[in-house]
């Protein structure tokens, strides 16, 4: 015999077969990127290959839109004359075994295909060769690591040894806080990597993209024997808010900005993107006529 409650459970397994089981839904498509960016100086929507035309600069206002390293280097260099510099192993990524760290650069890495945030390539503009460094906001607000560190540092040693022009463009959010000290030790090596280039007669630009701060502007990007800015570019050691709240006083208007620092003397000049290519040719030719490293 069998009892009512063998019976039930017989009753609700036949139920349980007979139902069917909940589709399965498919994933998501990937969100396709809006086909327009919103300008970040006038608002105005850009098209996405329109502002990509124009390297990132805005037809409207003229306001200069973050560039990433790739496509710096195609802006700048001389076609199918670049060659990438490999930035040397570093013996180790993750100093202080900082939490998610590692799995950070590696998503980074995978996203942008660059190994840290600086690109650096041999190449010519107008003919003349130099050793072309770009940092990429992209990674990390291009903050200054022990690889970033180690990667400007060969740039300048690749110069001094092959007697080449050194261009670096900085662009940097500040230390890599993931590192600490080790992030803070990297302003002295760069420099002191630079003070042996211009003992070696070597000629470096620096220009400076926005934002440049904290140690990239304390340490190599205001080292240059010549120093040029893009337009609006916010350039200084802490942020104007932070200034502002510290000293407990209005700021002038434009504080920090390219075109400020030009009337004070910090840079030689400010560069709108679209002439940056010949004004670079331009100083890398003249210093060949003085007799300096470069060749044309």
């Amino acid at each position: 015999m069998i009892s009512p409650f063998q019976q039930r459970r017989q009753q609700l397994a036949a139920l349980s077969s007979q139902r069917q089981k909940p589709a399965v839904r498919p994933a998501a498509p990937a969100e396709q990127p809006s086909p327009f960016v919103a300008c970040a100086g006038c608002g105005a929507a850009i098209p996405r290959q329109q502002l990509a035309d124009y390297f990132g600069v805005c037809p409207h206002c003229g306001h200069h839109h973050p560039l990433s390293a790739p496509a710096r280097l195609a802006m700048l260099l001389d076609e199918n004359s670049a060659r990438t510099l490999r930035p040397r192993p570093q013996w180790r990524v993750d100093p202080l075994h900082f939490p998610g760290y590692s799995e950070k650069l590696a998503m980074l890495r995978r996203k942008t295909g660059l190994a840290d945030g600086v690109l650096t390539a041999v190449g010519t503009i107008g003919g003349c060769k130099a050793v072309v460094s770009v940092m990429d906001s992209r990674f990390l607000m291009g903050s200054m690591g022990a690889a970033l560190g180690e990667s400007i540092t060969q740039a300048v040693e690749y110069a001094q040894k092959h007697k080449l022009p050194l261009i670096i463009f900085c662009a940097s959010g500040g230390a890599r806080m993931q590192e600490g000290a080790v992030s803070l030790m990297q302003m002295a090596k760069t420099s002191s990597a630079l003070q042996r280039f211009s003992q070696a007669g070597g000629l470096y630009v620096a220009v400076l993209t926005h934002p440049t701060t904290g140690g990239v502007s304390a340490s190599f990007a205001m080292l240059g024997d010549i120093t040029l800015a893009e337009p609006g570019a916010l350039i200084g050691f802490a942020g104007p808010r932070v200034i502002q709240q510290t000293i407990g006083e209005t700021l002038p208007e434009g504080f920090q900005r390219a075109e400020y620092l030009l009337d004070h003397g910090f840079v030689d000049q400010v560069v709108p993107r679209s002439q940056l290519r010949s004004t670079l040719s331009r100083i890398l030719r003249l210093h060949t006529a003085k007799g300096g490293m470069t060749k044309c």
